[in-house]
């Protein structure tokens, strides 16, 4: 492919990305600061078509957008790098595990591994990174309010679990689209 057609694609994806998380709907009750948006896909779409590098160059991008056009302030600043780190934990464990592009059943065990490796990061980004510099920063201190354990069993456990299988089931359909797509693309 053309390096600047590659470019183009990729920016396009990382625009429609950044574009994506302006959509978010928090999915736990209680607990509206922990927002799904479906930014993942067009990341997920650049993994499929060019590979680990390029999706994550999108997710750069996109996360680089976000951090200049709609910065929120310290909610940004902490929770901005936990995304980007979670995306990037469910992308690599993806392309690790789905070796076979053409099986359905491949794809399917590679989402729930991606998943897993998903909500284990978030679960330890929470714990040493989030709540204390949002306790510090925001003067949201979780650890008080309903204790850390609680928070991460009953909040951040059930929510990164619900994320990882809607960005699975979700790129599924969308892969299951693009097939018929890639191989006229890929001639």
């Amino acid at each position: 492919m053309i390096p600047v057609r590659r470019l183009t694609i990729v920016a396009v994806l990382s625009a429609l990305s950044f574009i994506l998380m302006f959509f978010a709907m928090p999915i736990i009750p209680g607990a509206d600061f922990l927002q799904l948006d479906l930014s993942i896909l067009p990341i997920l779409v650049a993994l499929e078509l060019f590979g680990l590098k390029q999706a994550s160059l999108v997710l750069f991008l996109r996360s680089l957008l976000k951090l200049l056009l709609n910065n929120q302030g310290v909610s940004t600043m902490i929770g901005l790098p936990m995304n980007m780190l979670a995306v990037f934990s469910f992308i690599l464990v993806l392309t690790l595990v789905w070796r076979k592009k053409d099986s359905y059943v491949q794809y399917l065990l590679a989402g729930g591994l991606a998943t897993l490796a998903l909500t284990l990061v978030m679960l330890a980004m929470n714990y040493v990174y989030a709540i204390p510099l949002y306790a510090t920063f925001a003067g949201f201190d979780i650890a008080s309010i309903i204790g850390v354990g609680p928070y991460l069993q009953a909040m951040v456990l059930p929510f990164n679990v619900v994320a990882g299988l809607v960005y699975t089931v979700s790129f599924g359909l969308v892969w299951a689209l693009m097939k018929p797509v890639m191989k006229i693309y890929a001639k």
